[in-house]
């Protein structure tokens, strides 16, 4: 799995659900790189959180740090955030 790829929720939480271990690997290195890089998170109901990841755990919880919270064209700051693992369709590298 590249770097430049979305990692799916469900590829995460699933394990072994059709992928390799060697695939579930590389999608928890993807996000174990992200570390300290801007993230776009893509939550249920539609919304857009952009920030910069500081950590997650294994039920997919995330602390982004400076995140913004992006609806059509508003954009809302929020800080440092704790986003639930449930709520979480998609995450990506941001783009730069």
């Amino acid at each position: 799995m590249g770097y430049t790829e979305v990692l799916g929720v469900e590829d995460l939480l699933s394990g072994a659900a059709g992928k390799s271990e060697e695939q579930m690997l590389n999608a928890v290195d993807l996000l174990s790189s992200s570390i300290g890089k801007s993230v776009l998170v893509k939550l249920k109901g539609g919304r857009e959180l952009r920030g910069t990841l500081r950590g997650y755990d294994y039920h997919l919880n995330l602390v982004l740090e400076n995140a913004e919270e992006t609806r059509g064209t508003r954009t809302r700051q929020l800080g440092t955030i704790v986003v639930r693992g449930d709520n979480i369709v998609l995450i990506s590298p941001a783009p730069e």
